[in-house]
């Protein structure tokens, strides 16, 4: 995976949650670092996108702000592809504790396909789930630019490979690797399925 870069988003606001939900407690351990251990095999460098870059230097990874602040996922998406030193960048969230590194390396190997390769689960593309191209960089910085702020709003100007459920399904049958841990209540519940 020498083309591939993996970027965890860890910069949102974590309005919903209360607290920054990387360091929250996720089965014994901060979710960030379970969701590290889900990319952990993929053979790729890892690189976070966060605004406090203090509050990570203990997991030894280099951590970039975001180049154009302000600019919510959108933003963050720019910054992982602007950073990466390889032509693919694979984004994920940082609340998607049951990323399936089995549907992840099922996306990058289809990296040279297209510009975006991402899943659409019903009928909704998961952004946050997805390998961006360095091609991806000027359409985006034009979003950002123009304050469009919407993720799939550039996906008209690039090629884009869907990766779609029947395809998803193979590997994760009922799409929880797509499941994020937004709120107390999801947390909670997540505790429960243990």
């Amino acid at each position: 995976m020498k083309d591939v870069t993996v970027a965890i988003m860890a910069g949102g606001k974590s309005s919903r949650m209360g607290t920054d939900k990387a360091f929250v407690d996720f089965q014994g351990r901060p979710m960030i670092e379970v969701v590290l251990g889900r990319v952990a095999g993929l053979g790729a460098p890892t690189i976070l996108i966060a605004n406090q870059p203090a509050a990570f230097a203990h997991l030894g990874l280099p951590v970039f702000a975001d180049v154009l602040p302000d600019n919510g996922p959108l933003g963050g998406i720019y910054t992982a592809v602007y950073h990466a030193q390889t032509p693919y960048t694979l984004v994920v969230a940082c609340d998607m504790p049951w990323l399936n590194p089995a549907l992840l390396a099922y996306q990058l190997d289809l990296r040279q396909t297209a510009d975006v390769v991402v899943p659409r689960w019903d009928k909704f593309p998961e952004p946050l789930h997805a390998v961006y191209s360095q091609a991806c960089l000027p359409p985006i910085e034009a979003n950002l630019r123009a304050q469009r702020l919407k993720i799939t709003g550039f996906f008209g100007q690039v090629a884009v490979r869907f990766v779609e459920r029947e395809e998803i399904e193979k590997v994760d049958r009922n799409g929880r690797s797509f499941a994020n841990v937004n709120t107390p209540e999801d947390l909670h519940n997540a505790k429960l399925d243990e």
